[in-house]
């Protein structure tokens, strides 16, 4: 008897007991791909820490000397303190316009029925298939109209618009979200925009902290927009005084690297301290939706 049971809990753990070959591959294929991935980035550290002759002469694996002097250089030459404001008061502020237009749009398309809903919301679908380069003219004319060139305002207030956002935050509310709470509001005598400040906007934490950090880390490294609608240097983020570091004739990629990296730290940052709450509200979007 001892004999049978002995063999059963042998057979039983060779069952579970997962192959080896597939295992290692799984594993070797994780470990090159995050070489692949960290090698970008250790090469950028190491080049900000060298001089621009050594960078052009000869491949280099080891940290130099040159990092203060190449701080100096970049701080004589753009207002590095200042493109780090803009960064943020850009991101920031695009982050909650994002977040909070997003979230009222998503409620209003999943829990109000008027006429045409379907059809305005397969119109904010398409436009997720526009790219938003095709939109800057029409951006840069209607900031012109408006008078907001060269501020702020004219990279931030179009982030109201996130289709992507909308269509996220609808799948969640439609899901997750049940009418009773939305009546016992309205039966106790609240507003709709109480409703959806007071009951409806917490329970939207979740997918809003995933949505939250992707919109951040998009606001923070736009380019091409802040490049087309600023004007004075002193108004520029961070990525487009990285890229005024180049000279018409000569590229000092020493300065180029430094400044490269110094804008992809705090994205590193942030992704670092707020993944689990990517992955978790990407992983309640999925399987509520």
């Amino acid at each position: 008897m001892a004999q049978q049971v002995a063999v059963e809990k042998q057979q039983k753990t060779l069952r579970h007991r997962k192959p080896i070959l597939p295992r290692l591959f799984i594993y070797i294929s994780l470990s090159l791909l995050a070489i692949v991935c960290i090698v970008p980035f250790y090469i950028m550290i190491i080049y900000a820490t060298h001089s621009n002759a050594d960078i052009a002469s000869k491949f280099i694996i080891l940290p130099g000397q040159e990092l203060i002097t190449n701080f100096q250089r970049m701080s004589a030459s753009v207002n590095i303190g200042r493109g780090f404001m803009n960064s943020l008061i850009i991101a920031g502020s695009t982050t909650i316009i994002t977040l909070y237009c997003a979230a009222l749009n998503g409620y209003g398309f999943a829990k109000f029925h008027f006429k045409g809903r379907n059809v305005l919301f397969v119109f904010v679908l398409a436009t997720m298939m526009v790219p938003m380069q095709l939109g800057l003219i029409g951006n840069f004319k209607l900031m012109a109209t408006l008078k907001l060139l060269d501020t702020h305002a004219a990279i931030i207030l179009p982030s109201a618009a996130n289709a992507f956002a909308v269509f996220f935050l609808k799948q969640f509310i439609e899901s997750s979200i049940p009418d009773s709470v939305i009546e016992s509001g309205r039966i106790d005598g609240a507003g709709e925009l109480k409703i959806f400040n007071r009951i409806i906007l917490p329970m939207l934490l979740p997918p809003l902290s995933a949505l939250g950090i992707f919109s951040f880390i998009g606001a923070w490294n736009n380019f091409i927009t802040p490049l087309v609608l600023l004007f004075s240097q002193d108004k520029y983020p961070l990525p487009v005084l990285v890229a005024m570091m180049q000279d018409v004739y000569s590229t000092d990629y020493g300065l180029q690297y430094l400044g490269v990296a110094l804008s992809v730290i705090p994205i590193i940052i942030v992704f670092s301290i707020f993944s689990r709450q990517i992955m978790g509200g990407v992983a309640i979007g999925s399987v509520k939706g």
